[in-house]
């Protein structure tokens, strides 16, 4: 018979007469949990129960534990006592000896449950029992396997003198791999949370003021009609009092609410200070200082991870998880708002940040949405009143357009165009300028209500005054740093402490810059692939002998570019997102946030150079250097450069935006968040199910908690999260001019995606250490920089890809009759076939009826007949000048007004900022009247010294009377 943490809850269980075998292990103990009581280190010791309950295989030990806490314990929460929760776990794999399999009713001396005792004990050294067991069944040990079992004894005792206790499990269901549970009891606690400024709810309650009248009975209203889509969790409705916070200190204890010492620092909490300790304490070996985060990386402990509250699937028992998964995690929940407050409680103010900002930029695309949907609607109803259009579809003009490519394409009637040309109208009108206009005010009103909400949850969540203090150094940094002291040490016999130059970095920042420009560079020259397979093939399919093959050339070749170039950015993404890592590594920042700050710059450089490259090709390039007919300009002297189609590229431009954002939404963003994490933890689950199957006993046991959450994906942070909806806010508001669909189809992802990343948080990943953070870090600059960008490029857009300039130039300067009649002949000019080049013109030419003499091609040149034959006339220099006066103005007056909402609207509401300011006059008030408190208390144990000393020298009394009064006042003073 095999036990784990869940026998030693057992072993709890079992009460008869005791025998004197049991006795005496009962007494020795109770006699070893007193001792260590003594040294501070409190600890129980399951090895003795584990006797206990195999001497008394058929009788019973009273459980003076509690029984309350068996279900606890059986399920991993708690140490084997069921007393002590586990607020943190240490995995680590060890070869499994033989020997360590035997059954334990032949051992009875086998520790596989056990208390960690401190590393000056001889006999109980922090590895236990089961490492000298295969330390005995494996003579020729691995000399690394060696080095990491006595790396985690030195670290496990430093724990311990830090107050930490200790249990370990290594006879788990999961092969190989061992635990040790961490529990940080209330001195610990106390000393951290004053160490790390906690900020914890005194006993001082105040109200809140509250909003006028009229305004609390809007607020009122709006909340009864929200009602309905408001998550069942408790604490939603609007605060009316609240406790006064402030940093905790042991000396002031009795200032805070304690009233419930279980609850009062929470699983977050207790599991964060674990982490600052984890992090902190050193294994020193060699000089080396390796804390946690140097032990994960080396090896010596193969994960450290808080454990989930308990089953979030379970029927039986209620905890946080089950409740966010039901009332957040569910698809069925899309329609509600989030519990931001219970997500914060659960893993913290960053993650609870990220989800906070990621509800605010959801809930602002509904209003871009229905405005965008309103102007895709204009362009439905207006497109039969387009007289450029209209013009384009009517066969009476019988305009004949010069070819698209050499040889093998032929003259064509622009007419055949009417399709695109009426498609074009839906988002080339001149309402998308107007929505460029409210989208660029959109993002300044949508960054100032973040900032806005972001005050209101620093100051509901206690964070108003917090700075963020300096982390602990990296592993990798601390390794560099030894290296180059060793060797200077060699050098110099000197032992000073070191730190990382520019110059010991220089050769990391170089390659940094050769690796990006050759990755960038890369991505043109996919892009420039792309552009070579659109013209060979346009070239290919128009000499195919179908003739719908020929007519849908320009779809056809259009619609493969855009697949091609969706699945090279998805590959791309995943190995910029590789590369951009290495890199940020061979700079060896010191600690984890320039570390994370540096990736992520580095990331998003590459993922949005990646992504946006083929639109802005399209957008900017296309058809710009294309040439005249007769006079083409060539790639490799074969390949003629691809013109837009007639009615202009910002269809072209709506399509491939439009394919690469849903494509990424639906493939990166959704399937292979789904997909990928659930493969994982399906060969995880088959690859422990195989080891499992080894050891009978051990498949037959029940998993614990901890072994569980070590199945689950492990949290690498939310880099990626963030990053894919700011490349989702660029296709938003970048090219917005083109598409406007685009906040539509952004706000129907990111209702999904907000319900598939709690639960992707609930059921796959390990529970993540909670981090305090008072805002979303730099994403809020790249997310500005985005904003400001967006003007700039949707102002090009207008002016150079759509034909809304040329149509107010002709309006307003070369139209006869004040409309837009004649505008499709003034851009296109005329040439003469028979000033193509010897070899380029159509070898079969369509039979019109008629031969053509001359063609016609969209540019602003003098016509055939001219003396300057094809030069650039004056119409193109208008339109120009026109075109750049509209970008200088539309840039300037929308940046004016996106910085005027900046300033009209206050980053801290007002009844916040009131309430930060009554906080701090509290504060002083409760201090000022506890040192008053103290003062009296001194005053009147002064005057009662006073008139103690008075009494004892009273002359009134006779010598005798006097002596006897005063020593008897005197000895009841003393008393």
């Amino acid at each position: 018979m095999s036990l784990g943490a869940d026998a030693a809850c057992g072993a709890l269980k079992h009460s008869s007469e005791p025998t004197a075998t049991s006795n005496e292990t009962m007494r020795e103990s109770h006699k070893e949990y007193a001792d260590d009581n003594e040294k501070g280190i409190h600890i129980i010791n399951i090895k003795a129960i584990e006797d206990i309950a195999y001497v008394q295989s058929d009788g019973m030990l009273l459980n003076s534990l509690g029984a309350d806490r068996d279900t606890g314990c059986k399920h991993g929460l708690f140490f084997g006592d069921g007393q002590r929760k586990v607020d943190y776990i240490l995995a680590f794999t060890y070869k499994k000896s033989s020997g360590s399999r035997t059954p334990h009713k032949k051992n009875h001396n086998s520790n596989s449950v056990h208390s960690l005792h401190s590393p000056k004990d001889d006999h109980h050294l922090p590895g236990g029992g089961a490492d000298l067991e295969a330390m005995e069944a494996e003579p020729k040990m691995d000399y690394h396997e060696d080095d990491k079992r006595f790396r985690r004894e030195e670290y496990e005792g430093n724990l311990i003198e830090t107050g930490l206790e200790l249990e370990r499990d290594e006879e788990t269901k999961l092969h190989g791999v061992g635990f040790v549970k961490i529990h940080a009891p209330w001195n610990v606690l106390c000393r951290e949370a004053e160490f790390m400024k906690l900020k914890m709810p005194t006993k001082k309650v105040y109200h809140i003021n509250q909003t006028p009248d009229l305004m609390q009975k809007l607020s009122s209203f709006i909340q009864k009609i929200c009602e309905p889509i408001q998550p069942k969790v408790a604490g939603l409705r609007p605060q009316t009092v609240k406790h006064l916070s402030y940093p905790f200190s042991r000396e002031k204890q009795h200032l805070f609410d304690m009233s419930d010492k279980d609850s009062f620092f929470d699983s977050k909490t207790r599991s964060s200070i674990v982490y600052e300790i984890l992090k902190r304490t050193t294994c020193t070996k060699a000089k080396y200082s390796m804390g946690i985060t140097s032990l994960l990386a080396n090896g010596v402990y193969s994960a450290a991870y808080p454990l989930h509250d308990g089953d979030y699937d379970s029927e039986a028992e209620a905890n946080d998880r089950k409740l966010l998964c039901d009332e957040w995690a569910s698809y069925s929940a899309f329609y509600k708002f989030q519990p931001i407050d219970l997500v914060r409680k659960y893993f913290g103010e960053k993650i609870g940040l990220y989800f906070a900002w990621l509800g605010v930029y959801t809930q602002m695309l509904i209003p871009a949405s229905v405005v965008g949907i309103i102007v895709f609607l204009y362009g439905c109803a207006t497109v039969d009143e387009n007289i450029p259009s209209m013009e384009m579809c009517d066969t009476r003009y019988n305009i004949t357009m010069c070819p698209l490519c050499d040889r093998t394409c032929n003259y064509w009637k622009m007419s055949s165009a009417c399709g695109t040309a009426r498609a074009s109208h839906l988002f080339d009108n001149p309402a998308t300028v107007f929505f460029s206009v409210f989208m660029a005010l959109w993002a300044a009103t949508f960054m100032e209500h973040w900032k806005r909400r972001q005050m209101r949850l620093n100051y509901r969540w206690d964070l108003t005054g917090f700075e963020e203090e300096e982390d602990h150094p990296r592993a990798e940094y601390e390794a560099k740093v030894l290296q180059k002291s060793l060797k200077k040490e060699y050098r110099n016999k000197e032992t000073e402490k070191e730190k990382l130059t520019w110059r010991d970095r220089f050769p990391a920042y170089l390659t940094n810059m050769v690796g990006i420009i050759f990755m960038i560079g890369v991505t043109f020259a996919i892009v420039f692939g792309v552009i070579i397979y659109r013209i060979s093939t346009a070239a290919a399919l128009a000499m195919s002998s179908n003739p719908n093959t020929r007519a849908n050339v320009r779809v056809t070749v259009t619609a493969t570019a855009v697949i091609i170039n969706l699945v090279v950015i998805l590959i791309l993404d995943e190995v910029y997102g590789a590369i951009a890592r290495w890199l940020t590594q061979l700079e060896v920042p010191k600690t984890d946030k320039t570390f994370e700050e540096r990736l992520i710059f580095k990331a998003f450089l590459l993922k949005f150079v990646n992504a946006y490259t083929p639109i802005f090709y399209v957008a900017f390039f296309k058809g710009r250097i294309v040439g005249r007919p007769g006079d083409y300009y060539y790639i490799f002297q074969s390949f003629r450069m691809e013109e837009c189609a007639p009615g202009g590229c910002l269809m072209e431009l709506c399509i491939q935006l439009s394919i690469i954002m849903l494509g990424k939404q639906l493939i990166q963003n959704n399937l292979f968040e789904i997909g990928i994490p659930k493969m994982k933890k399906l060969i995880r689950y088959l690859k422990s199910k195989r080891q499992s199957y080894k050891d009978h006993e051990e498949h037959l046991k029940k998993k614990q908690r901890y072994e569980e959450d070590h199945n689950l994906e492990p949290f690498a942070g939310l880099t990626p999260e963030y990053m894919e909806m700011i490349i989702q806010f660029g296709f938003v508001t970048l090219f917005v001019a083109s598409f406007p669909l685009a906040p539509l189809f952004a706000l129907l992802n990111n209702i999904i995606e907000i319900r598939l990343d709690a639960k992707k948080f609930i059921t796959e990943l390990r529970r993540p250490v909670a981090v305090r953070a008072k805002d979303i870090g730099i994403w809020y600059n790249i997310i500005r920089g985005v904003g400001k960008l967006a003007v700039i490029i949707n102002a090009f857009v207008i002016s150079f890809t759509s034909d809304f300039i040329p149509r107010l130039v002709y309006l307003y300067m070369y139209s006869p009759d004040g409309t837009m009649h004649g505008f499709v002949n003034h851009t296109l000019s005329y040439f003469n076939v028979s000033d193509f080049k010897p070899g380029n013109e159509p070898t079969q030419p369509v039979d019109f009826g008629y031969k053509v003499e001359v063609c016609r091609y969209k540019d602003y040149r003098e016509p055939a007949w001219s003396l300057n034959k094809y030069d650039i006339n004056k119409d193109y220099w208008a339109v120009l000048a026109a075109r750049l006066a509209f970008v200088i103005v539309f840039q300037n007056l929308v940046m004016f007004m996106s910085d005027f909402v900046d300033w009209i609207i206050p980053d801290i509401p007002k009844d916040i900022s009131e309430q930060i300011h009554r906080e701090k006059v509290l504060v002083v008030e409760v201090f000022l009247k506890e040192e008053q408190g103290k003062l009296q208390m001194l005053e009147t144990w002064k005057e009662r010294e006073r008139k103690k000393g008075e009494n004892c020298k009273s002359p009134r009394l006779s010598r005798s009377q006097r002596g006897s009064s005063a020593s008897m006042y005197c000895h009841r003073a003393d008393v």
